[in-house]
């Protein structure tokens, strides 16, 4: 089963398995605008600096999003707004069934699983992963819904494809370390932060936590995005490769090029 991946903004990556085409957490508006970050309260803004690698010409026709949460606009921003309407399926929370009113649009609870059907992978499957996007964990619920995904199929060797979606590492990792072998995990960085809302606040793993849940969940590969391009993403991409490249599993880290089609699976 071949299986490529292509970065193309923040959490946005274009997963490619067998000719079915999944993209992630649609951001595919243009740098130099500030964007209003939360919809709901609390209030915060930031401000993108990079423009997406492919246009929504080149991403072409996709069959799937799996859209961690709509409320933030690093995640879902206007141009993703429309593109998801011109998609089959999009799952997501409960809450974004609610806000975004897209017939097209299914809502999970954590662990809650949905089969596609299609005759390009068998038994595809994806699984709601718990997420909590705070290290503050009395502030979740204000911070707003978030799910990660696992991606499995029939026939699938080494484990599933895990995304983690934006959150810290906490017990629902955890859990999933637990429950899951995983071969790939796509991991949200940035160590992302409103240190005026709330000091110490973080809503995104840091280098610190992406090792951490390497060694946890032991994936054969383990994909950094969401980790440079916005005001609020606290800890620099340099930052962030320097610390990795110090640790163990380095070797396990796989940087994208954005816009390049990297294999993950033949």
């Amino acid at each position: 089963m071949k299986v490529t991946i292509t970065h193309i903004d923040t959490a946005c990556v274009l997963i490619n398995i067998n000719g079915f085409k999944i993209l992630t957490d649609p951001t595919l508006d243009p740098k130099d605008r500030f964007f209003p970050q939360y919809v709901s309260r609390p209030l915060a803004f930031s401000k993108k600096y990079i423009d997406p690698a492919l246009t929504i010409e080149e991403i072409g026709k996709v069959d799937l999003v799996l859209l961690s949460h709509d409320h933030h606009s690093d995640n879902l921003d206007k141009n993703g707004r429309a593109f998801i309407k011109t998609v089959l399926t999009v799952i997501s929370t409960k809450d974004a069934v609610r806000r975004l009113k897209n017939d097209n649009t299914v809502g999970l609870d954590n662990w809650q699983e949905h089969y596609i059907e299609t005759e390009k992978v068998k038994h595809l499957k994806i699984t709601a992963i718990p997420a909590q996007h705070t290290n503050i964990k009395r502030l979740d619920k204000v911070m707003g819904k978030v799910v990660g995904f696992t991606i499995e199929w029939e026939g699938q060797k080494n484990g599933c494809i895990y995304i983690s979606g934006d959150t810290v590492l906490f017990e629902g990792v955890y859990e999933l370390a637990k429950n899951k072998k995983v071969d790939i995990a796509i991991l949200h960085l940035g160590a992302g932060a409103f240190p005026y809302l709330k000091k110490n606040l973080r809503v995104t793993m840091n280098g610190e936590e992406a090792i951490e849940t390497a060694k946890l969940l032991n994936p054969n590969i383990v994909i950094p995005i969401h980790y440079e391009g916005w005001w609020h993403f606290k800890q620099s991409a340099k930052s962030l490769k320097n610390e990795i490249e110090k640790s163990d599993l380095n070797r396990k880290f796989v940087w994208l090029e954005s816009g390049i089609e990297t294999k993950l699976a033949e």
